[in-house]
């Protein structure tokens, strides 16, 4: 585990205290061991939800960032001596509102005492209902639903849910979608903006307005796993805090509306379980990429899948039936093959059948192409392949291009393979990815 508070970090934050913020001196005990390690634990699991907490009590943005790492810096600073609180996230919470309120006196000194007491009144007098955890939670469930707001671009939603919801940097946002940084940080500089003066409440939805809101929300947590499960960059295979992370949220979403249940919450959260399930047998030690078939099935986390599948059960009883329930319905059927060779591919192609019919997509009829390799030959899938590869679209899309490898290296197509697999490979950012591709290259070369 890479530890957020390191010495020099630690060192520095002594040095501004001791120096004070007017000119006073304070004594700094070095945290130890333990406490740094608890601290690190509380910044990588509540971090993000006491953030929401202090946008709602704050109604900023900008000043909830500057208060929750306020609050962590005050962590650092006391805990050591007096120890670690009951209720570390409210302490903080707590901690982190009042080093607001002293930043607004500060600023008042500067301007208009008559434009600062309304706004220092009305968080000064707010309460902290965050004696329990659900209240944490609770704000979650609102920061998200503002981040994704209809009245933002989808660009926005996505870009300002990683940054405010998941906790990453402009940079990182920038890496994962191919954006320049100056690029995203102006979508989610213009959609805060928007979200302030818009008006835009902090708030869950009202239920008769949840089906056309919990559209965007979806889609924008959807997204949030795709990118920690199968990044579309970078030099790691996965990230499992995004995905984890977007998981709690989708969990938390169904936890938490009223009924009736919504069939596309329900399998969503399958499809990640599902999905997540997997994480462990899809890379090797040296961090190789293994395919599905591959995959040691042994690996696979039981719990996740025995509740993904229940999950994809009920959402298959459910009104309002979606591409999430029968993705997920798919990844259940390979859940449930013991191994690769019984897996279920007539059954999987019905279901890309009927998820074609409801969200026809180059990507998914690609998806079904493969099944239909697998269960009728792969000559009858690449033929499907091939058509897919004369849309402008499908043209740069490098698993398209290793799809059409695959099947020409089963059906021993060696110069054809050989071809694809080039063509994949030019066009592949992620590094394991890459060297997946290399090797299959490898591994044909003689023949």
């Amino acid at each position: 585990m890479v530890t957020i508070f390191n010495k020099s970090r630690q060192q520095a934050i002594c040095a501004e205290v001791q120096a004070g913020a007017h000119g006073l001196r304070y004594s700094c005990v070095m945290p130890t061991a333990d406490t740094l390690q608890e601290i690190d634990r509380l910044y990588r699991r509540d971090a993000r939800r006491v953030f929401a907490t202090l946008v709602r009590l704050l109604g900023d943005f900008d000043l909830a960032e500057e208060a929750l790492h306020e609050a962590f810096r005050a962590a650092l600073e006391q805990w050591p001596a007096h120890g670690v609180p009951g209720n570390p996230s409210a302490w903080l919470v707590s901690a982190g509102r009042f080093k607001a309120i002293d930043s607004i006196r500060r600023q008042a000194r500067l301007a208009s005492t008559e434009t600062m007491d309304q706004p220092l009144e009305a968080i000064a007098d707010e309460t902290l209902p965050t004696e329990q955890s659900t209240e944490l939670e609770d704000d979650s469930l609102r920061l998200i639903f503002t981040c994704c707001h209809p009245a933002l671009a989808p660009d926005a939603q996505v870009a300002l849910t990683l940054r405010e919801v998941c906790g990453l940097t402009t940079e990182e946002i920038a890496r994962a979608y191919l954006t320049p940084a100056p690029t995203v940080a102006q979508r989610i500089v213009r959609a805060k903006a928007k979200i302030r003066d818009a008006k835009i409440p902090y708030r869950v939805p009202e239920p008769d307005e949840l089906p056309m809101r919990l559209d965007s929300v979806l889609r924008v947590l959807y997204l949030v796993f795709n990118e920690g499960y199968s990044p579309s960059s970078g030099a790691v295979l996965t990230r499992a805090d995004l995905s984890q992370e977007a998981i709690r949220l989708t969990r938390l979403i169904a936890d938490v509306l009223p009924p009736p249940p919504i069939a596309e919450v329900h399998g969503l959260l399958a499809l990640m379980l599902l999905h997540e399930s997997r994480r462990a047998a899809r890379a090797d030690g040296a961090g190789h990429l293994i395919p599905l078939e591959e995959q040691n099935r042994t690996l696979w986390h039981a719990g996740l899948v025995a509740e993904g599948c229940a999950l994809v059960e009920q959402a298959l009883q459910m009104p309002g039936l979606g591409a999430y329930s029968l993705q997920a319905a798919i990844s259940a059927v390979h859940a449930e093959a013991l191994t690769a060779e019984q897996t279920d591919w007539e059954q999987i192609v019905g279901l890309y059948d009927e998820l074609l019919r409801l969200q026809p997509s180059p990507v998914v009829a690609l998806n079904r192409a493969v099944a239909v390799a697998m269960h009728a030959g792969c000559a009858q899938g690449l033929t499907l392949v091939d058509e897919l590869l004369t849309l402008p679209a499908m043209q740069d899309y490098h698993l398209a291009h290793a799809a059409r490898a695959d099947l020409c290296r089963r059906l021993q197509r060696w110069d054809d393979a050989r071809a694809s697999y080039q063509a994949a490979l030019a066009r592949t950012q992620l590094e394991p990815e890459r060297q997946f591709l290399q090797r299959r290259l490898a591994e044909i070369a003689g023949c």
